[in-house]
């Protein structure tokens, strides 16, 4: 179930990179670039950051060919402004997806021993650099340092309940489960409910 997700999550990000690269009129290698650093850009970062080798991606190649194939048919599929069913689709995904890089994040930097707080925000960095670098990318202010609906929060959220878990005594498993839960439930509330921080 959790790779199901990590690999549902993997794909609503890269989709989002996708629909960024068509929306800026970018070539195949722009769909490609975008796609793969909005997939992967937060877990390569937080690797560097806890000076882990081989990043996950050199690791398992089979990341990049999957987001090189999505992008082959997203540069396709995705023309003019015809983005929001494709939109619509990524939205439970990609709500998983930051559940599950968020708890990814955080368990990684706790088994180094690492202080909770900096824990908390490697798994926040995961679930959301990879958005940052996008817009980035496209000369934009990344929207989750705009006013949108709660996007960072969720993932705090979901790094927050996977430590309380693990050091409830719950194993990696469960605690993975409740984060997944916590961060998607979150996030979907906050597009349904319109929830943002205050200015």
């Amino acid at each position: 179930m959790i790779f199901i997700i990590e690999l549902s999550g993997t794909i609503a990000f890269a989709i989002s990179g996708i629909l960024e690269a068509r929306r800026q009129n970018m070539d195949l290698i722009g769909v490609f670039t975008l796609a793969f650093i909005t997939a992967l850009g937060g877990g390569t970062l937080r690797d560097i950051l806890l000076n882990r080798h081989p990043l996950i991606w050199v690791a398992d190649p089979s990341y990049a060919l999957m987001i090189f194939g999505l992008s082959v048919i997203g540069a396709i599929i995705f023309r003019g402004n015809h983005f929001h069913p494709a939109e619509r689709w990524i939205v439970i995904p990609d709500a998983l997806g930051l559940g599950l890089f968020a708890a990814t994040g955080t368990a990684y930097a706790l088994n180094l021993d690492i202080s909770v707080f900096v824990a908390l925000l490697l798994g926040v960095i995961t679930a959301t650099f990879g958005g940052v670098l996008r817009d980035l990318f496209c000369a934009e202010i990344p929207s989750v340092f705009r006013r949108t609906q709660l996007y960072a929060t969720c993932a705090f959220a979901a790094s927050f309940a996977y430590w309380f878990i693990h050091a409830s005594g719950g194993d990696h498993e469960i605690s993975t489960f409740v984060s997944i839960f916590v961060g998607a439930s979150l996030r979907l509330l906050a597009l349904r409910f319109d929830w943002r921080l205050p200015i």
